[in-house]
């Protein structure tokens, strides 16, 4: 089983879909369709079965996923373990990472690591979480910037994390729009602007008022993105919990104002993850070992130094 065969198969096992499947691997629909067949035809069983949701794995093909996941990630080991013996390591990098923390908290950041290794070069994919984590897994990025989400899930195993540290979150209202002091209960009267589900900013935010007991506040919009959010919350359509370190600008130029959460405090661990192997590429740990120790707030950097005095090329 190609390689190719196996990474187009998964793609379209989690999209259920040919065409969302084709946009994944960058292949042409009829391509997607082609190797599924070769696929189907080399192992003897059909491997998916069509629904009115969509592409549904047969149990031939729920037996192969885990398979085929575990053969992709060993063929990456294969070559990078030939590459290291050969003396032949690569030195580039692409880091994925959200929205936020792409733009607040690595842009800054990866300036730095060009100090240290001038040979690297890193390429930033920005995307969700779970977009990200499914890009890790094909090996389409080497590191993943996320924050999680803390609720008990079971972790992969197969991912390694590292909590990098706990980035606060703030309520944030329009210049004039303050509020008396109140509790969660009284706050929860007020109108929001809040992320989608399924994102850790409105995970916090809903649990914030569920672990005390009051209901969560009805939303006047629900926001894709952290900086349309902002926006609204600036023009009055409500207020925002969002992370301190995305809204730090307009705060300073007093576009918003942060106002105090009355409940405990929430903040989101942005952490690191990246795929356990037997074989780690050079410039890969040279990027955790910098992450490690030098990526967090600056108050908790007093007395750090950096890891070099050369430069490292960065994509971005």
């Amino acid at each position: 089983m190609h390689p190719r065969l196996l990474k187009t198969f998964l793609a379209v096992a989690r999209s259920r879909n040919i065409t969302r499947a084709a946009a994944a691997v960058h292949l042409a629909q009829s391509s997607v369709s082609d190797q599924i067949q070769t696929l189907e035809a080399e192992l003897g069983a059909a491997l998916f079965t069509r629904s009115k949701s969509g592409l549904e794995l047969t149990p031939a093909g729920l037996a192969l996923k885990p398979i085929a996941e575990d053969l992709l990630r060993l063929d990456g080991e294969a070559r990078a373990a030939v590459m290291a013996a050969a003396g032949q390591t690569s030195e580039a990098l692409t880091v994925g990472a959200l929205e936020t923390i792409a733009s607040a908290r690595l842009a800054p950041w990866l300036a730095e690591f060009q100090a240290s290794h001038p040979d690297i070069t890193v390429r930033m994919k920005v995307a969700d979480s779970g977009t990200l984590l499914r890009l890790l897994e094909d090996g389409d990025i080497d590191v993943a910037f996320c924050f999680e989400r803390g609720d008990g899930a079971k972790a992969d195993e197969r991912l390694a994390r590292r909590t990098i540290v706990h980035e606060p979150l703030a309520l944030v209202a329009a210049p004039g729009q303050g509020m008396a002091q109140c509790d969660l209960a009284g706050l929860a009267k007020s109108r929001f602007v809040a992320t989608e589900p399924g994102c850790i900013y409105r995970h916090m935010f809903d649990t914030g008022f569920a672990e005390a007991g009051v209901e969560v506040p009805k939303l006047v919009v629900e926001a894709g993105s952290i900086g349309a959010i902002a926006r609204l919350v600036a023009a009055g359509a409500g207020l925002g919990l969002v992370p301190r370190l995305a809204v730090s600008d307009a705060l300073a130029r007093g576009d918003l104002i942060e106002l105090p959460w009355p409940g405990r405090a929430q903040a989101a661990p942005l952490t690191m993850i990246w795929r356990r192997r037997r074989v780690q590429p050079p410039a890969l740990r040279h990027l955790l070992a910098a992450a490690r120790d030098t990526l967090a707030p600056e108050r908790s950097r007093a007395g750090s130094k950096p890891e070099s005095t050369s430069r490292s090329k960065v994509l971005l």
